[in-house]
């Protein structure tokens, strides 16, 4: 979901490389069968995320929230040869989807699925990763950060979704999400450990990295 003018998101998707035909067929699938398919990501973001996994070089790659697996499969395309996605949900049905679309993809050995909920996962990983996708319930947003970061590669990125709330992150009042969204942006922003950039791809991305050591 985006909340720039809808001429200029169409604009832009068209001038976004195409997915292609499988990609096109899961966004219908998924705009059919859930209740909430603007949680999927869509050609901009989902070219961003593939771009972002090839640029960097990740091997290891965590993704928080699979819903019918727009992302894994995009990152999954810019992973090299050897590369894993983990990616965990607690929706069967949507994971099944997600899984489905990976085998006829050809892509499947490159996405491991976990189901359950994502800090009982995250506790259980071992290893580092080269870049995190958080996605998922906005609530935890912040205990998924705190998860994450110990687990983070020196030269890793965590991605946030969903960093402008459709806007509402100005005045977020009593939106609960908007505001749980507020508060780790602004904890992002003013923790010492890391340094961020928020993008206003779609609904809003924020980069996090490690700072370098002195």
């Amino acid at each position: 979901m985006s909340f720039i003018d809808e001429r200029v998101e169409q604009y832009a998707a068209e001038h976004t490389s195409d997915d292609g035909e499988l990609f096109r067929r899961l966004e219908a699938e998924t705009r059919d069968k859930t209740t909430a398919p603007q949680m999927m990501v869509g050609r901009i973001e989902g070219r961003f995320l593939e771009f972002l996994v090839r640029l960097s070089g990740a091997r290891r790659v965590l993704e928080l929230g699979t819903f019918t697996g727009y992302s894994s499969l995009s990152m999954a395309r810019g992973l090299p040869e050897g590369g894993l996605i983990i990616t965990c949900d607690v929706d069967k049905e949507t994971t099944a989807i997600a899984r489905r679309y990976a085998e006829e993809a050809g892509l499947a050995s490159r996405i491991e699925y976990r189901l359950g909920p994502a800090l009982e996962t995250i506790e259980a990983l071992e290893g580092q990763f080269d870049l995190v996708f958080i996605d998922a319930d906005k609530g935890n947003y912040g205990n998924y950060y705190e998860a994450v970061l110990p687990k983070l590669a020196d030269n890793g990125l965590i991605v946030f979704d969903n960093s402008l709330s459709s806007g509402r992150v100005v005045d977020a009042g009593d939106d609960g999400s908007a505001r749980a969204i507020a508060e780790i942006n602004d904890r992002v922003l003013n923790d010492r450990r890391v340094e961020c950039v928020m993008l206003t791809v779609r609904d809003g991305m924020l980069l996090v990295r490690k700072r370098e050591r002195a």
